[in-house]
């Protein structure tokens, strides 16, 4: 089931109350707000006492049944909660994948010739199908975080060893690169889908280690392929034997993505949830995801956003420079596809005999700081560039494998450790989002980028020149870059941790209370525009029936609310419900579907068109069925006469009045659960507003739910059952709307006069509505 907590309550002071708001607090050092985010330290205690680790720290491959070994488990120990046979199938699939990764890179030479491009062409080539993962890494991303993850997994994988195969029969560039092209887009479901697979399978005190065992098979290939790839190719001999190396790679990867299809699917969130909450609660009916909403949130994610930057930085390098190298092998010194295969096979033992205790490593530093896990990271990677020179100035192709092969180790490690901490720091309901966002950098920006930088370089000045000019300043900057997001990794952490005990929370409360659920929830809100923060931990409920209305200072933040919970805008932290179900992703015309509905202040209507057009347009998402469009349309003028009249007339011939009576009819056509009304009377005649007041009160009678943004307090109090009032993004009061006008804040803002809070910092934020006195 989904979660959360009630609202906080508050009194008339605007003190508020509850554990969850002192977990959060405690959580997240909330003060100031800024350094909420940088919440140190390993665990925080509640107000209650009770400790609240990180996930993955300190309590780290926690067990359901007990207590948490001190070391955290064992390799042997995480498979066997989660079973064997995702880990199998998934480290098989990547081995597979390196082996073909490494057919472009050690054949270069051969293709080139075979196919008659230059050595600019078939750089651009080798790193395509890595480019070409970020047009379906997006889709993939989203499929991974709604369906069962094995079938698309074994549906991308059939279809990648069709195009593998597929590539032995290219008889020119043009079709070579379209081969490419589908190849790239079906490894797309390795970052978002298989790692969002592995990570719910199995414990967070062994992600490190499972990323470097996978490392290692696909290390172990990478060792195998030059020898494999360029064995094939040497055995069959000729200008085409590069073909049949294709030709058969694409067999084994047929067989596993079978297997694929069967993979069990486990509850999202899991060890998170079983760290930090000691239960898993899962939620049986989740609402679609919007791709834009979910991208806002991972962006506010301040450790995967330094993350990215540094892999986009680092792609510039690090996708061409195993085409570049193996050009180089062949124009320096001569050697053929299988002597290259030989060099690039010494750089891959080392770095299996490397990995695994790597993976050891960072566990245990992750369980003690994740920030020192990060650094280990970043620490891998820069010292990496410095062996490149080395490597390409080197006298013979010995001295070239010696130096590649402290290259090769650490990045493979560093590469291997990645996977884990993404799908660490990026809340569980996004994981597949989170990981195709960072594809998008890495592979849009740096392996394009990377390609097209290096084309041209390659051409003009040879391989040297291009690795040196590519990979050795991005790849410093990149490490650089991971490093310094390890002052965010314990926020963004804690944050995590308050998300999932508010999800706790709520669903302790449905269970206990399930006939009074209300139709919307908001809890614990922030929201910034750009760096500007107008929303602090916003909290509130509206049962059905009820009318709420918000009021306060001009840039108080309660347009911006009524956006946020029309799916708008996306909170950077913070929860949204409609009827128990969370909303915080959804799109805003699917929240319409499910009954959110806005009345925009001002211009809301089509004034060049009639008023029943304006009303078929209202409900054009219902157009499949034209016999419910036209009793719904029907039903919206019963309540308005005035409309009914002039029906055939445009409706730029109406008053003001009733322009916004045929805005409110327009958004009753959607059948709305909660109505979203902005700046109700604003600029009306009384004798206008008095008539929608009227059809106000018909609507709360019939038991819809209605938020009023209000410029007049008369108004509001008329209308509303409860009342918030906003003050610099934070609730000052909340109550019967019948006892706001009796604080004197209040009566400051709206009636003049000395008492009252201070509003000389105030500044308004963009689409804030301007409150009159």
């Amino acid at each position: 089931m989904d979660g959360g907590t009630a609202a906080p309550q508050r009194d008339g002071t605007g003190g508020e109350h509850g554990d969850l708001a002192d977990l959060a607090g405690a959580v997240l050092d909330e003060s100031p707000p800024t350094a909420a985010r940088r919440a140190s330290g390993r665990s925080r205690r509640s107000a209650g006492g009770a400790d609240t680790a990180l996930p993955g720290v300190g309590a780290a491959g926690a067990d359901p049944a007990g207590k948490p070994p001190a070391e955290g488990p064992t390799l042997r120990q995480g498979l066997r909660r989660g079973g064997t046979s995702v880990f199998t199938v998934l480290l098989i699939l990547t081995a597979l994948d390196e082996l073909e990764g490494a057919a472009l890179a050690v054949l270069a030479p051969d293709i080139r010739d075979s196919l008659g491009v230059g050595n600019g062409t078939i750089v651009f080539l080798g790193v395509a199908a890595g480019a070409f993962t970020v047009l379906g890494a997006v889709p993939m991303g989203w499929i991974a975080d709604r369906f069962r993850r094995g079938p698309v997994i074994g549906a991308s994988t059939a279809f990648f060893a069709m195009m593998v195969f597929l590539s032995g029969f290219a008889m020119n560039a043009f079709m070579f690169f379209w081969t490419r092209f589908g190849a790239g887009v079906a490894k797309s479901n390795s970052g978002p889908v298989q790692g969002s697979l592995l990570a719910d399978t199995y414990p967070i005190g062994i992600r490190g280690r499972l990323g470097a065992s996978i490392g290692v098979s696909g290390r172990l290939c990478a060792v195998l392929s030059p020898l494999v790839v360029g064995g094939i190719a040497a055995a069959v001999g000729g200008p085409d034997g590069w073909r049949w190396a294709y030709y058969l790679l694409g067999l084994p990867v047929v067989v596993f993505a079978a297997f694929a299809f069967f993979l069990p699917e486990p509850p999202r969130g899991q060890w998170e949830k079983t760290e930090v909450l000691g239960e898993v609660i899962e939620d049986e009916n989740p609402p679609p995801i919007s791709i834009e909403a979910a991208f806002a949130r991972l962006g506010r994610i301040r450790t995967l956003k330094t993350v990215i930057l540094a892999f986009a930085a680092m792609g510039f390098g690090l996708f061409t420079t195993p085409v570049l190298g193996n050009l180089f092998l062949e124009q320096e010194y001569g050697l053929d596809a299988f002597e290259r295969g030989m060099v690039g096979t010494a750089g891959g033992v080392a770095g299996l005999l490397v990995l695994p205790f790597v993976g050891r490593y960072y566990d245990r530093r992750f369980q003690e700081d994740p920030a020192r896990a990060l650094r280990l990271i970043g620490l891998l990677i820069v010292p990496s560039a410095l062996f490149a020179p080395l490597q390409f100035f080197a006298p013979n192709p010995v001295l070239f494998a010696v130096f590649g092969v402290p290259q090769v180790v650490l990045l493979s490690c560093a590469f291997a450790l990645m996977g884990p901490l993404m799908q660490t720091i990026v809340p569980y309901r996004l994981r597949g989002l989170g990981t195709a966002m960072a594809s998008i950098y890495v592979f849009f920006i740096g392996a394009t980028g990377g390609g097209l930088v290096s084309a041209p370089l390659i051409d003009g000045f040879g391989p040297r020149t291009a690795v040196l000019i590519t990979l050795v300043p991005a790849t410093i900057i990149g490490g650089l870059l991971i490093m310094r997001g390890a002052e965010h990794v314990h926020g963004d952490l804690a944050l995590i941790v308050a998300e999932l005990h508010e999800e706790q929370a709520e669903h302790a409360r449905r269970q206990a209370e399930p006939d009074r659920l209300p139709v919307l929830q908001v809890n614990h809100v922030d929201f910034s525009y750009g760096q500007v923060q107008v929303l602090y931990d916003v909290g509130f409920e509206v049962r059905r029936g009820e009318v709420l209305a918000l009021l306060g200072t001009n840039g108080a933040g309660k347009s911006t609310i009524l956006r946020l919970i029309a799916g708008l805008a996306t909170p950077e932290r913070g929860v949204i419900r409609l009827n128990g179900r969370t909303v915080t992703f959804v799109a805003p015309e699917q929240r319409v579907r499910m009954g959110i509905v806005s009345l925009a202040g001002g211009a809301g209507v089509f004034p060049g068109m009639s008023v029943r057009e304006n009303l078929e347009m209202g409900a054009y998402i219902h157009r499949a069925d034209p016999d419910l469009v036209r009793e719904r349309i029907e039903r919206s003028l019963a309540l308005f006469p005035r409309l009914v009249e002039r029906a055939d007339e445009p409706a730029s011939a109406l008053s003001g009045g009733q322009q916004q009576m045929l805005a409110l009819a327009m958004a009753l056509l959607h059948d709305p659960e909660v109505l979203l009304i902005d700046e109700l009377s604003l600029g009306l005649a009384p004798a206008m507003v008095g008539e929608l007041l009227e059809v106000i009160e018909r609507l709360r009678a019939e038991g819809l739910a209605m938020i009023v943004v209000e410029q007049s307090l008369n108004v509001a109090m008329s209308i509303a059952d409860r009342a918030l009032f906003l003050e610099k993004g934070r609730i000052r009061f909340e109550g019967a709307a019948a006892d706001l006008a009796e604080r004197d804040f209040v009566r400051a803002v709206f009636l003049g006069g000395d008492a009252g809070a201070d509003t000389s910092d105030e500044r308004s934020a963009p689409g804030e509505s301007v409150d009159h006195g």
